[in-house]
Order: structure tokens, then C-alpha cells, then sequence
């Protein structure tokens, strides 16, 4: 089957992306292949076609501002229909978006996380005071340093 996808096709794929999502973000193992063979029957689309349209709702939850599978890479080249399929399942089950029901599933390995900021400037006095004595402050050939009343 080609062409664009219907709305239940949309539905039935949306429906099981949020299962293994739920599995990700719990810590609890899945097998995309098998997922993927299981739609296979129910929506008529190929192995690829189901991979790819797996990564346009990792772009659509992106876009959300919500987590998203890491193995699915998004793919921004969706239609707005998968967009309409993706808000349904999110006003169906308006638990997902609460912040205690999405904590109690555990950590997130999201790929939205931000990584953490590198700081480019001046050293503070501190850390310049720790960059002066070393690792080997007892060190006796090493000069003495005097830091903040140290």
C-alpha cells in the first residue's frame, strides 16, 4: 500500500510508538522489530515505511517539546495528519503530559536533554587558588600558595 497514510493507520502506529515509549522511558526492554512486524499485519505498510514514519513522530514529539524514542531519529518530513494523530493519543490519555505520571515511569533517556553548559571566561578565584596549589598542595618543593586567607 502506498500514498498517504489514513487516519487509523496514523492512530494504530501513534498508539504503538507511545507503548515502546513508555517501555524506553521506564527502563523496561522492547523489540522495535518486533513492534514493527506486529503493524506490519495490522496496517498493511512495509518494514521501511513503518521505520520511517516511527522517526516523523519522533519529530512531531520534538516539536511538542516532549521525549521521543533515541532510536528513532526525527525525520521532519511528515504529513499534518500524523501531526492530528499524535495530539488525539495525547487528549485520549492526558496522564502522559502530567509531570507526576511521567516521573513515576523513571528516568528519561531522552534525547532533549540538554547536555550540560561548558563555562568559556575568566577562572574564579577559587579555581584559580585550586589550579595554583595542584593536586600536590603537600608537595614541599612546591611554592607555597596563599589563597583568600588560606
Amino acid at each position: 500500500m502506498a500514498g498517504d497514510w489514513s487516519d487509523e493507520q496514523n492512530d494504530a502506529i501513534v498508539a504503538d510508538y507511545f507503548a515502546m515509549l513508555g517501555d524506553d522511558i521506564a527502563g523496561r526492554s522492547y523489540s522495535k522489530a518486533k513492534h514493527n512486524r506486529l503493524l506490519q499485519a495490522v496496517i498493511d505498510r512495509p518494514r521501511g515505511s513503518i521505520e520511517y514514519e516511527h522517526q516523523n513522530i519522533s519529530a512531531v514529539l520534538k516539536g511538542f517539546g516532549e521525549d521521543w524514542i533515541p532510536g528513532y531519529k526525527p525525520a521532519f518530513n511528515f504529513q499534518a495528519s500524523l501531526v492530528d494523530a499524535v495530539v488525539r493519543r495525547l487528549q485520549r490519555h492526558p496522564d502522559w503530559l502530567a509531570p507526576a505520571a511521567r516521573i513515576a515511569m523513571g528516568p528519561s533517556p531522552s534525547a532533549l536533554r540538554e547536555e550540560a553548559m561548558l563555562w568559556i571566561g575568566p577562572a574564579t578565584d577559587a579555581q584559580q587558588c585550586t589550579a595554583a596549589r595542584g593536586d600536590r598542595a603537600d608537595d614541599p618543593h612546591r611554592p607555597k600558595v596563599r589563597c583568600g586567607g588560606a
